[in-house]
This record gives C-alpha cells, structure tokens and sequence, in this order.
C-alpha cells in the first residue's frame, strides 16, 4: 500500500481562521488575511474545535493518491460521499498479471495461504484465456477477485477527513482501510498540525462513540501519534 498527500490547500489553516474570524468581525477580508498571526490562527482553530463550529474546515481541500490496495477497500472508501474519487477503470485497464491482498488471517497459515495464491492463478488465467478469446476487457472483468489492487485519487475537505478519520482509524473498521486511514491522518498531520491535532477515533477524545459495539481497547495520542491499547 502506498499513499501519497499530493496537493493540499495553502496556507490551509490561516484560511480556516480567517474564515472563522470572518463570521464575528467588522473587519474586510483583505484586512483579515494581513492581521493573521500563527499564535492567532491555533487558537481560532481549537476554538472552532471546542465549539463544534466545523463549517470553515470545509473551505481546506486535501488530495490523496493510494496504490496496491484492494478493491474490497475502495469499495469502503466510496461510501464517504463528501469527497470526489478517480478509480482505475477495469473496462480499459487490462490486466496482465494479477496483484492483490492477501489478509494476514490467511497469510500466516501457509496452506490457506496456498490455497488462496493457487485459486488467484487460477482466476488470472482464466481471465487471460477471456481476454484472448476476444472477450471485451469490460466483460471479462466480471471474473476478477474482490482482492485484485486498485489505484485511486481522492479529494476531501477537512471537515469529512476528520469525520472519514472518526471511522476509519477505529479498530472497528477493517485492517485494510484502517491502515491507510492512519497514513492518511499521518501526511495531514505534518501539513495541518493544529487542525488534525485530535483527530482520529472517537476514543481519543474519552468516548467511544461505537456503543454496544466498542472494542473495549481504546486508542490515545502519545504526542502526535494515535497508539493502540491493543
């Protein structure tokens, strides 16, 4: 899996205080770019916070390239519907050889494992022989496995990624999209300290938000990392 911040919004978090800022002042937006201090901008940004005032975190884009994850994954990931998404098409993209996931659960008992490799060679094959026999790639498609990797952009402002990191860095949610949740929330955090300072599970704010469903093995922040109890 590999997940790359590729552009992001300058000088994003002077953008979302000068907005904030602009809801409660006389003052013109010229004259409120220019008066934005650093010290100025991280508090307007954990007041915001405090508040629950997330509106101008809306006005902040950030875009994500994701490569060698599954199409179980992207198939989450798209349920997020405030966001925009550009997939690798399997109706024009041929596949010459299959690469895929394969969970730990099965990739630590090595006959499962075996079984998994051998039944993906076989799909591959199969599919070589539909492509080759003339079948349209888009059609042939219908044969390929769930796990088969992926390539996808997506675009998110900062009000859904911290809602997007509420669920996806949950050890509720599955391994796979848990895992690139958190590279996610890692890139971001380097660019917007102060905006994603908390963000991530609900547990790390003190309450899990999963009800009856909770884990029961929260996670915390040590400094800028979430850490599992696990």
């Amino acid at each position: 899996m590999k997940v790359e911040l590729l552009k992001y919004t300058s000088q994003a978090e002077i953008l979302v205080a000068m907005a904030a800022k602009l809801c409660y002042c006389e003052a013109t937006i010229d004259d409120l770019w220019q008066r934005m201090k650093a010290e100025e901008v991280s508090g307007f940004i954990n007041k915001l916070m405090e508040m629950g005032h997330h509106s101008p975190f809306e006005h902040i884009n950030f875009t994500f390239g994701i490569e060698g994850i599954s199409r179980v994954t992207t198939h989450q990931l798209v349920r997020h519907r405030i966001a925009s998404y550009s997939q690798q098409s399997q109706r024009y993209v041929k596949y010459n050889k299959l690469k895929y996931t394969i969970p730990s659960s099965i990739e630590n008992i090595p006959e499962l494992k075996k079984v998994f490799v051998e039944t993906i060679k076989k799909v591959n094959n199969a599919y070589q022989q539909l492509v080759d026999s003339g079948i349209p790639v888009e059609d042939a498609r219908y044969i390929l496995p769930e796990g088969t990797h992926t390539k996808i952009m997506v675009t998110m402002n900062a009000r859904e990624l911290i809602h997007f990191f509420r669920l996806r860095c949950c050890n509720r949610a599955q391994w796979e999209i848990r895992q690139m949740a958190h590279q996610m929330l890692k890139k971001v955090k380097k660019v917007c300290p102060n905006i994603f300072a908390q963000a991530g599970p609900s547990c790390i704010l003190g309450k899990c938000l999963e009800g009856k469903m909770s884990c029961g093995k929260p996670y915390k922040l040590v400094g800028d990392e979430l850490c599992s109890t696990n």
